[in-house]
């Protein structure tokens, strides 16, 4: 039986999105976004695309994008603020003004300092880019990215003027080969019509 992909605890769509302008970095990964300002003292609501994100914790250096730039900012705490939610303290962020300027920023973290993915684990911006084959050996394209439907995460394959949505979940996705940069998936009835 094939190998099916393990849990994605550490991985997500929007986590594992690089940076779009401003901050282009290749080297750079979304992993939440700034929702709100909270109470008086700048304290700013951050919805983790992936929790607990361990890549906000305080005493790191984070970088904020949004509203044509960025800027790198210490996290000087953080706790937990609902399920999906955390609730951060930023160097140089001291009352709701300054708060509320950076709604809508993507926080963004260095890919370096991600935790290592566990066995059969992966993050999806690793995926970016990897052939996508049915286990009838059709090639569909290309992964182009990812998003969130709640659900599950959905990638976007391409292939020239062709664009298939694949579910990221167990009974679809079969194997991911990161040597041979590849993922083959077990279309669904109707999937791939």
């Amino acid at each position: 039986m094939p190998q099916r992909p393990g849990p994605t605890a550490r991985s997500s769509s929007r986590s594992s999105k690089r940076s779009d302008p401003p901050g282009d970095d290749p080297s750079a990964i979304a992993v939440g976004e700034i929702v709100a300002a909270h109470a008086l003292h700048g304290a700013v609501r951050i919805r983790a695309y992936q929790p607990p994100a361990p890549s906000i914790a305080a005493g790191r250096t984070v970088t904020l994008a949004g509203r044509g730039a960025t800027r790198t900012v210490r996290v000087v705490a953080v706790s937990r603020h609902g399920p999906r939610l955390l609730l951060a303290t930023l160097e140089g962020v001291t009352d709701r003004n300054a708060a509320e300027a950076l709604v809508g920023s993507r926080i963004l973290v260095p890919v370096a300092d991600l935790p290592p993915p566990g066995h059969d684990e992966f993050y999806y911006h690793e995926l970016e880019g990897f052939r996508v084959d049915t286990t009838d050996g059709r090639t569909l394209g290309a992964i182009a990215e990812t998003f969130a439907t709640g659900a599950n995460d959905v990638w976007v394959v391409r292939d020239g003027g062709r664009e298939y949505l694949i579910p990221v979940i167990a009974d679809v996705v079969r194997t991911i080969d990161r040597p041979g940069a590849r993922v083959v998936i077990e279309p669904l009835p109707g999937l791939l019509e």
